[in-house]
């Protein structure tokens, strides 16, 4: 990956809707040319996925909450990667090394439905409890740094 595509990454990264011509011309290219990168760049996994960055608030999901899930056996195995992925809250997972094995990230539409997912997180084989972190303000999110 050299320095264009890094350039490429941070623009599709603050606009993905942008035109290849649009990238073109910020990085000195044709557009075909950034259309071949960019289909290179998916092709190696680079570029996982497109989305569109919705504000969780509006859609009814404002609560945020960070659980380190704590366990009685190794939980970073697949069963337990089904387990959370079956869970629509949780955003985020991610084994971790220190007094947890797990932690999510998850979006709920009220501490009611914070305190309904945490009994489902309960439920997981293997959970023995968890840390509940609610977050009340985000400053910001940044997206991956491309080095550029």
């Amino acid at each position: 990956m050299d320095r264009t595509d890094r350039q490429l990454l941070t623009l599709l990264q603050q606009d993905a809707t942008q035109s290849y011509v649009a990238l073109g011309q910020a990085v000195g290219l044709s557009g075909g040319t950034v259309h071949e990168r960019v289909r290179k760049l998916r092709e190696r996994g680079v570029i996982r996925r497109t989305t569109v960055d919705v504000d969780p608030a509006a859609v009814g999901k404002a609560v945020a909450a960070f659980v380190l899930i704590e366990a009685n056996a190794w939980m970073g195995d697949p069963p337990t990667a089904r387990a959370l992925a079956e869970l629509p809250w949780v955003q985020e997972a991610h084994v971790v090394a220190g007094a947890a094995s797990v932690l999510v990230k998850v979006r709920a539409g009220s501490p009611e439905e914070l305190q309904a997912v945490l009994k489902r997180l309960y439920g997981i084989a293997g959970v023995t409890g968890t840390q509940t972190i609610v977050v009340l303000e985000t400053f910001f999110e940044r997206p991956v740094d491309t080095g550029e």
